[in-house]
């Protein structure tokens, strides 16, 4: 008899397509990422959205990105509601992958009424991604990072 191997990808069998098709659906309905938030910003015109960085002033004053509304986690409650538009959905966004602070604030925002989504890579990705962003001394931008950009490529086309 044949022993049958399984590996540790497979020990958990994959979720039936259905299952898989309605969990992905909901991921992306609480999730966006830099590229996909930078396309549509680009696009031109109203993108649907306001784009809210989370973080403390200290971290803002370091940099962030060009025309995001500050709305510190801590302060959501009190001043959401003086800075942002309960029609327009929010996409928010902190540090980076390492940080909860985005995912905090957008429970905070749909605690409070707010469509949200969190900006997956935070400000982190912006930045490695080559993107301009602001600090006190004006708008800056770093060269893409290979590993987390296309090098010779417009998109990362996903």
């Amino acid at each position: 008899m044949t022993a049958i191997t399984v590996n540790p990808v497979l020990r958990v069998a994959p979720a039936a397509p259905a299952e898989a098709a309605a969990h992905f659906r909901a991921a992306l309905a609480f999730h966006t990422d830099v590229s996909d938030v930078v396309a549509a910003l680009a696009a031109g015109g109203d993108p649907g959205f306001v784009v809210v960085d989370s973080r403390s002033t200290e971290a803002w004053d370091q940099g962030h990105i060009p025309g995001a509304v500050h709305l510190p986690t801590a302060l959501v409650r009190e001043q959401a509601a003086h800075l942002l538009d309960r029609s327009v959905p929010v996409v928010t966004y902190c540090w980076g992958p390492g940080c909860n602070g985005a995912a905090r604030a957008a429970l905070a925002l749909a605690e409070l009424g707010y469509p949200v989504k969190e900006m997956l890579g935070g400000f982190e990705y912006w930045v490695r991604e080559g993107l301009e962003f602001e600090t006190l001394q004006g708008r800056e931008r770093r060269a893409p990072e290979p590993l987390t950009a296309p090098a010779d490529a417009g998109d990362c086309g996903c």
